[in-house]
């Protein structure tokens, strides 16, 4: 509820509850202006696997609320120059904000703004936050260079209670 004020005919101000409709989900323009001006690609949890498994290093942003993670706006304006200062090493993928957080559920994203690194259709990290360019370029590389893992949220390792011949019964 929004609070406004009014007064009435002897000059006694009263509060009133106003009613106010939840946002509509926006994308910010620093956002659209990744696949607009350069090159990005909208994926979301139906499409995601095709566009990793179309191979090489992919990337993809999961900016968040800009108004709880205005970082992530940062995020989205120096992914271009990642991209530049790296030529050729990945390609950009940019999650609609009303679609991130299946697609970071599925992955085991937890924070925002966050990149999402796949190879050839595989996990292989997260980097989370706005960093200073020196840091984020190292980091970017170290991810690029990283072998493909599993996410953290696929899957849960089982181990036989017989494993090694021992058993508790």
């Amino acid at each position: 509820m929004s609070i406004d004020t009014s007064t009435d005919s002897s000059g006694t101000q009263t509060l009133v509850k106003l009613p106010v409709k939840a946002p509509k989900v926006v994308t910010s323009a620093l956002v659209e202006r990744l696949v607009e001006q350069f090159g990005a690609t909208w994926v979301d949890e139906t499409s995601i696997d095709a566009w990793a498994a179309e191979g090489g290093d992919r990337v993809v942003l999961f900016a968040g609320d800009p108004v709880q993670f205005p970082e992530g706006l940062d995020v989205a304006v120096v992914l271009p120059e990642l991209q530049r200062s790296l030529p050729g090493r990945f390609q950009v993928g940019v999650v609609p904000r009303d679609r991130e957080d299946a697609v970071a559920r599925r992955f085991g994203s937890q924070r925002w703004p966050t990149l999402l690194f796949l190879r050839d259709g595989q996990y292989v990290t997260t980097l989370s936050g706005m960093h200073d360019w020196d840091v984020f370029v190292e980091r970017v590389s170290q991810a690029l260079a990283m072998p493909v893992s599993r996410a953290p949220t696929i899957g849960i390792p089982v181990v036989s209670a017989t494993a090694g011949g021992a058993s508790c019964h």
